[in-house]
């Protein structure tokens, strides 16, 4: 849990509840990593150090680890940086291989790997910082409102919505202090969806679909951790739209090579089913959105967790 990105605090909270969930179950660890330095903490809270080259306990060298729970949001969790460094080291951790969280946590490269089949998408626009801007190129393609968006964050850290010119500027400045590629999205009117897809005893299953209806312009982080949206889970939508959303969600993860948690964006108009983004370890918090959608479809956090270490360590 922790991790190097504003999304720390938030992945504290999740590593929280997985290990509260499963300490009953395995002899459990919180493992708090930040850019400075990675701890361990037992169960009365004592820290230990952890030597980075062995994954090892730097006073209890001999104590040795089954399986990494990944609850990690943002980098070095959801990018690949962990997955490779486990892989290294032959220790099982849950959640799909470094690739596919290197290219969903990418959102330029997602987006163009996933319109190549067949996926559709909002009219964008990549701008490198420090590349001059075609403003009449942007106009004519994209046009206000639009979204501008760090290609590589999460929680909607470094996400805003823009109006005209000046606040585009503005916007893209802050971006560009996230990332150095920023995406300029069109904006898409519609009902927006968050779709849980996992795989849950050795199949892929869709998770019951929610709809989010934000309090605020879009769902952006107050939305998503303060309580400014309403999420309804199940959504009510026709049969129709529910078997469209769950094959097309059901078929990115298959695109995309997923193992574990996912959960897919959507905006739906009436010109179709519009995908934003994939998150690979999302929020595990009971209030979060694919614990939601679990308790749905009757499966416990506890079935939750444990499945995804099992799945790891097949």
């Amino acid at each position: 849990m922790g991790g190097y990105s504003d999304e720390f605090e938030i992945s504290i909270k999740s590593g929280q509840v997985v290990y509260e969930t499963l300490k009953s179950e395995f002899n459990c660890y919180k493992i708090q990593i930040n850019k400075k330095n990675w701890i361990l903490f037992d169960e009365n809270e004592e820290k230990y150090e952890i030597d980075k080259s062995s994954f090892s306990i730097k006073n209890n060298p001999a104590l040795k680890f089954d399986c990494i729970f990944n609850a990690i949001h943002g980098s070095p969790g959801e990018d690949g940086i962990i997955q490779k460094y486990f892989n290294k080291l032959n220790i099982p951790i849950t959640g799909c291989e470094s690739f596919q969280s290197e290219l969903t946590f990418d959102k330029i490269k997602c987006l163009k790997f996933l319109s190549l089949k067949g996926i559709k998408t909002a009219n964008s626009l990549v701008v490198n910082k420090g590349i001059k801007i075609d403003y009449a190129d942007l106009e004519n393609k994209i046009g206000f409102p639009c979204f501008v968006k760090a290609s590589k964050s999460g929680s909607s850290f470094g996400v805003y919505k823009v109006y005209n010119q000046k606040e585009l500027n503005n916007c893209l400045n802050s971006a560009f202090e996230v990332d150095d590629n920023v995406l300029i999205e069109a904006h898409i009117e519609g009902r927006e969806f968050s779709i849980g897809v996992i795989t849950f005893k050795n199949k892929v299953i869709v998770l019951p679909i929610t709809e989010i209806i934000s309090s605020n312009d879009f769902f952006d982080y107050e939305a998503k951790y303060e309580g400014k949206s309403n999420e309804i889970t199940p959504a009510n939508i026709s049969d129709i739209l529910k078997f469209d959303l769950e094959s097309i969600s059901k078929n990115i993860y298959m695109h995309l090579k997923l193992k574990g948690f996912s959960r897919s964006e959507f905006i739906v108009n009436e010109s179709g089913i519009y995908y934003l983004e994939t998150n690979t370890v999302p929020g595990l918090t009971a209030e979060s959105i694919l614990p939601q959608q679990a308790k749905s479809a009757n499966i416990s956090l506890n079935d939750l967790f444990v499945n995804a270490i099992n799945e790891a360590i097949i």
